[in-house]
């Protein structure tokens, strides 16, 4: 007996993601549920991190940008778990990516696949690590409710590269994204 899932895509037999490990995403790719959520959860993030941004640049607006930014932090902390489970134990990647020109599996890591992963890699570690840093930081040494203060600077010394990271982190990751499972 098949349940319907209005979240998912129809599978049938025709489909060449029918048959790969793990639930199938919603955008009609050979990626992962959580894979889809991941680059979906992106592309609500760097608007809304940018956002956060100029409200307490230009609007002096320092409790809203607490607030999205601990929420954003909350949001990837929770779905990159729940996505490095999927890939991990459920949905293994690299047959995802088997049907796309740009991978070998015999030439894993120095295919276009490969060496994609391997850059997105090297700007998200950093770049979760640095953010965790700067939420943390900001939680404990800004008073409450935030106000500038003393430790005004180093938050913002902190949180561009921060921020850039996660734009890099995110366009690494479409890349990646569209290299393995779309392509």
């Amino acid at each position: 007996m098949e349940i319907a899932c209005p979240f998912l895509l129809a599978q049938s037999s025709a489909d060449p993601a029918a048959s790969l490990p793990g639930i199938n995403g919603v955008l009609g790719t050979r990626g992962s549920l959580m894979m889809d959520v991941v680059v979906l959860s992106m592309l609500a993030v760097v608007p809304l991190m940018s956002w956060s941004i100029y409200l307490v640049r230009n609007r002096q607006r320092y409790q809203l940008h607490k607030q999205i930014q601990v929420a954003l932090g909350l949001v990837l902390l929770i779905a990159v778990t729940l996505f490095e489970i999927d890939i991990q134990y459920v949905s293994k990647w690299e047959a995802r990516a088997e049907a796309s020109p740009y991978y070998s599996v015999d030439q894993e890591w120095s295919s276009p696949v490969g060496i994609s992963l391997i850059v997105h890699l090297l700007f998200a570690v950093p770049t979760a690590v640095l953010w965790i840093y700067v939420i943390v930081q900001g939680l404990r040494r800004f008073p409450n409710p935030p106000i500038p203060s003393d430790y005004s600077r180093a938050h913002a010394r902190w949180a561009w590269p921060a921020a850039i990271g996660m734009c890099l982190t995110a366009v690494t990751g479409w890349l990646f994204y569209w290299l393995a499972f779309v392509a």
